[in-house]
């Protein structure tokens, strides 16, 4: 069939040959046919605060979540006592922050099909009138121009490796939001259970000042001690009430701060049991596990590989700028129907290094290089601190702890000794009511050592980040509506 078959003379429709013309159209409806079309999805403020509002431990998508991480069924569900480590898995499935972090997860996976994608070519299509031309001849000297880019130097390869670099970095940092979110959770969990146990030694405190002070009472009817006794017994009395009065204020805070952690409204905790985390204090660790530990977390802990990633591409950020001096080239096929003849033709095009050679984003390139080698120094600097700073708190606090554990045993032996004495007639009431009430002020100090010796232990775990395998879940846990089972 003849090319120039089909040509209207002065008509449009005869720019180009009836098959050219149909292939266009095929082309045309083929690529519009894979586009993808526009969705809406819309954020209800009203539906998204009540889906917040229904969250609850008894979810049966949490169920699921559980049972796939922990390898086993949850029983009995819902669960009589929940324990740090399965409160864990409650904040890895709800909490909002870690659903922005896997969301930027997302954002970054997407940019290395971004990265991947190939240059698509140009179409140019250049209609030409000649009004000189007379007779029977086409005035028409329309032309059809195809622009083909090939990149050179492997450019297109460095661009994914950078974004697939980038995407790790965004893993890891889920994975270091993981990590803050624990320790945040340990925090909210030790002070809801903390603030329950510090009212129970306030409340026993405030009841044997109160009986100190009736003592007190009856001996100074008696006259046989002063007014300024009664008075700082009365004084004694009032603070411990104080005491008591906003220890049971902190605990209704405490959980307001658990719920926040986990993501859940507060009256998903009424009447939820926890495990006490107090219940298993950790032991102050040797110089030798001290030192293989933080070697091990120089090079494993989730925002030091997050540093390295981002130093890799800063790598291959320069490999593509040095890439960058060698030009791409251009392949450009054409066609022309030139006043009844047909004529083709092939344009090669590539930019000519005449003036630059990518010297300046070359140099912004290995700046960036050395400021992401600087920035992975600093946080490895950041992390031997804060291990070294960790381990000597929880040094500290052990030590106190076994301090305060020996000052307990000996009041509690000083105690017994009077109740004996009183017994057998050989000791004052008030000395053993005295007595008594140094010995819950002794609980009530040894409390709080307790409570700053998980909390230390906790930090150091965190500073070390020792590998858990439950922290994996969080880069699969469903988002809200999705109930699917991890990968």
């Amino acid at each position: 069939m003849s090319l120039n078959r089909g040509i209207k003379t002065g008509g449009l429709s005869g720019l180009i040959p009836a098959a050219a013309h149909a292939a266009v159209l095929a082309a045309g409806l083929g690529i519009l046919a894979g586009c993808t079309h526009y969705q809406s999805q819309p954020i209800s403020p009203d539906s998204a605060g009540a889906a917040l509002t229904a969250r609850s431990l008894q979810d049966e998508g949490l169920h699921r979540f559980l049972t796939q991480n922990l390898g086993r069924e949850p029983v009995p569900w819902p669960l009589p006592k929940w324990d740090f480590e399965m409160l864990t898995l409650v904040a890895f499935y709800y909490q909002p922050s870690l659903e922005v972090a896997r969301s930027q997860w997302d954002v970054a996976r997407s940019a290395i099909k971004t990265a991947g994608a190939r240059p698509n070519p140009t179409l140019t299509v250049t209609p030409g009138y000649d009004t000189s031309v007379s007779g029977g001849t086409s005035p028409w000297f329309p032309s059809i121009d195809f622009d083909f880019l090939f990149e050179t130097s492997r450019k297109r390869d460095h661009r994914v490796v950078i974004e697939q670099l980038t995407a790790e970095a965004a893993r890891l940092e889920v994975l270091a939001s993981a990590w803050q979110v624990r320790s945040e959770l340990r925090r909210a969990l030790i002070e809801v259970v903390v603030a329950g146990r510090r009212h129970d030694v306030l409340r026993q405190q405030t009841g044997l000042q109160q009986e100190l002070l009736s003592i007190l009472e009856r001996r100074l009817a008696a006259g046989a001690v002063s007014s300024l006794e009664v008075s700082a017994a009365r004084l004694a009395l009032a603070k411990s009430e104080a005491s008591a009065a906003d220890a049971q204020r902190q605990e209704p805070l405490a959980r307001g701060r658990l719920a926040e952690v986990l993501g859940l409204p507060l009256a998903a905790l009424d009447r939820v049991v926890f495990d006490d985390p107090l219940a298993r204090p950790r032991p102050a660790v040797t110089v030798e596990e001290l030192a293989d530990a933080r070697r091990e977390s120089l090079r494993s802990r989730s925002d030091v590989l997050a540093a390295l990633a981002r130093y890799e591409a800063t790598q291959t950020a320069l490999q593509l700028e040095v890439a960058r001096q060698y030009p791409d080239f251009h392949v450009g096929p054409g066609y022309q129907y030139d006043l009844g003849e047909n004529k083709w033709s092939v344009a090669l095009s590539l930019e000519l290094p005449l003036f630059n050679r990518n010297a300046g984003p070359i140099a912004e390139a290995e700046a960036r290089r050395r400021e992401a080698a600087a920035r992975f120094t600093a946080t490895q600097a950041h992390v031997i601190a804060e291990i070294d700073g960790a381990a000597a708190a929880h040094a500290a606090a052990v030590g106190q702890r076994a301090h305060l554990l020996r000052v307990r045993e000996e009041l509690q032996k000083q105690a017994a000794r009077l109740q004996i004495r009183l017994d057998a007639g050989d000791a004052d009431r008030l000395e053993l009511q005295n007595a008594k009430i140094e010995l819950v002020a002794g609980e009530s100090a040894l409390l709080e050592s307790e409570e700053g010796a998980v909390l230390a232990a906790g930090q150091l775990q965190d500073a070390l980040q020792v590998p858990w395998t439950n922290l994996a879940a969080i880069v699969g846990a469903p988002r809200d509506g999705d109930q699917s089972h991890l990968p």
